[in-house]
């Protein structure tokens, strides 16, 4: 069982954790989720990576409940969560049991070099927008690996990202899915974590601190959304998969280093 290293709620933990939460707030209403581990490096300045695990895991469903507020479900690909959805519950529970074995480095750079091929094949393509058939095969290993991803590392968005981008969806069906695809994931994975790290007194304080960021992250990723196209939200989404690789590479790099 993973014990937590409770952070000390100085007014700096608060300060740092805060806005962390409030980054990964507004990537969820801007992009829908799964990109949460671009947040996750304020956190780990004042706690190590379980204990962050922990307090996010209940914060995800808050983020997520809000963020139905704005992507109803008129935004939501049924076809693809059709597809995805019975491979993202199978991955969490694949994750949550090989959690303590799992070489949690190893894939995150595997995940990480991956990632860094398809944002840098889709740039040497020319970075259009295009619009590629669905493929049941492909929709049912993205949501397995998502599952695995998210629940050992809650970097869950790469492999949807890698399944999703290539539709070409519009920038709303493209949001408006990957919010309620993560909407289900973080409701899946919220008690297997908890049990997982069982988080202290301090850090439940720091939960109920850190709701108070969400309601204006989300509405404040949202309104982004609407001001910007079709081209640059896609030109972000694969901007941002480079910094989730690089960000999973760097950890998993470190890992292996004394």
């Amino acid at each position: 069982m993973a014990t937590p290293v409770a952070p000390e709620l100085t007014a700096a933990t608060i300060l740092v954790v805060f806005a962390g939460v409030f980054l990964i707030s507004f990537m969820r209403g801007a992009f829908g989720g799964g990109f949460a581990i671009v947040g996750i490096p304020l956190l780990s300045l004042v706690m190590d990576p379980v204990t962050a695990g922990g307090l996010l895991a209940p914060l995800f469903i808050a983020m997520d409940l809000f963020a139905l507020r704005y992507w109803k479900s008129s935004t939501w690909s049924r076809p693809d969560l059709v597809l995805l959805l019975p491979g993202l519950v199978i991955g969490i529970g694949f994750g949550y049991g090989l959690f303590r074995f799992l070489d949690h480095r190893a894939i995150a750079i595997v995940m990480a070099v991956i990632t860094l091929i398809f944002v840098g094949l889709w740039f040497v393509r020319g970075g259009q927008v295009t619009r590629r058939p669905r493929s049941t095969t492909k929709a049912i290993t993205a949501g397995l690996a998502s599952g695995v991803t998210t629940m050992v590392a809650h970097s869950g968005g790469p492999p949807l990202a890698m399944y999703l981008l290539p539709l070409g969806l519009s920038k709303e069906i493209y949001a408006g899915t990957t919010s309620m695809f993560f909407t289900v994931g973080n409701a899946t994975k919220a008690v297997p974590w908890l049990l997982l790290v069982r988080p202290t007194a301090g850090v439940w304080a720091l939960m109920a601190i850190c709701l108070l960021a969400i309601p204006s992250g989300v509405w404040l990723g949202w309104r982004l959304n609407g001001r910007l196209d079709q081209r640059q939200i896609y030109r972000a989404c694969y901007g941002l998969l480079v910094l989730t690789s690089l960000k999973l590479m760097w950890d998993g790099i470190c890992g292996y280093l004394p």
